[in-house]
């Protein structure tokens, strides 16, 4: 059983997550079933303020440390979009300043999102994972506080959407998770320990990222040298042993799928929920398309 926190600290933190957003949907879409054959849920975290699903954790960290250390005179991270979309919702709420370290040719869309939230963005890095580095840097320089990607306040913070997935479908019996950083897939994976369900969880990357599934395969870290991929937010070549040693225990197999794949999954969604999923958001789907032509 992964125990990352307990059920009690996530109803805990579920309060402080409203104040940003309300519950978001998980439909069983009727073209879905018949295209497929069998209930497919999406669980709709498009629907957040910022369109995706980290819009939850960067609030719970950031609160969490002032009440532990008190307020930062900054905040600052590494970002593609969504980390940072959240990271600059969570200061604008609660009073703090945002900088926001992107690497060189990030999507103009996040970039403006971003800084339409009040952030300053400091572009750098031919890659986020150079780009993180800059960033760690930096938060010395200014004494901001570093908000990671993966920390147990994070995957706190975004395994409400999680608890608010297995609450409405109880008995699913599988779930596609796209993996980036891996706290969307670690929190999964610790609320459905916690409820103890029998869900299998299945992260997903892509062909272009592959990291966390050939670390997953080897049982160790293994980087790559590039995670050139239009799914953004999949995009790392440097896995965590944190996030790793959970989804190591709590998933049996990561599936990779290719951007063509990917793709026509965003093709499949806008056609059959009238959603647009942006790369990253439409990886789970492509997954399972992938696993019944196999």
């Amino acid at each position: 059983m992964t125990t990352l926190f307990t059920h009690e600290d996530l109803e805990a933190v579920l309060p402080l997550v409203r104040q940003i957003m309300p519950e978001t949907p998980a439909y069983s879409w009727p073209l879905l079933r018949k295209r497929f054959g069998f209930e497919v849920v999406v669980k709709h975290e498009n629907h957040t303020p910022i369109g995706a699903f980290k819009a939850r954790s960067s609030i719970v960290y950031i609160q969490k440390h002032i009440e532990a250390h008190g307020r930062p005179k900054g905040i600052i991270s590494a970002t593609r979009g969504n980390h940072g979309q959240s990271m600059a919702l969570a200061a604008r709420i609660l009073g703090l300043t945002a900088t926001l370290v992107v690497p060189e040719g990030n999507a103009e869309g996040k970039n403006r999102a971003m800084r339409a939230l009040g952030a300053e963005l400091v572009v750098e890095g031919r890659d986020f994972d150079i780009s993180r580095k800059i960033a760690e840097t930096v938060a010395q320089e200014r004494t901001y506080l570093m908000v990671p990607s993966f920390h147990r306040n994070i995957v706190l913070g975004v395994a409400t959407y999680a608890l608010e997935l297995f609450r409405s479908c109880s008995d699913l019996d599988v779930v596609y998770v796209p993996v980036g950083m891996g706290s969307g897939a670690c929190g999964l994976i610790t609320v459905r320990d916690l409820l103890n369900l029998k869900t299998e969880i299945v992260p997903v990357v892509s062909e272009c990222a592959p990291a966390y599934k050939f670390s997953h395969d080897a049982g160790k870290i293994v980087t790559t040298r590039t995670a050139k991929t239009f799914a953004d937010g999949m995009a790392c070549r440097e896995p965590l042993k944190a996030a790793l040693d959970i989804l190591k225990k709590g998933a049996d197999r990561i599936v990779s799928v290719s951007e063509d794949e990917i793709a026509d999954a965003v093709r499949t969604l806008f056609s059959d929920t009238h959603n647009l999923a942006e790369g990253a958001g439409a990886a789970a789907l492509a997954a399972l398309k992938k696993m019944l032509r196999t």
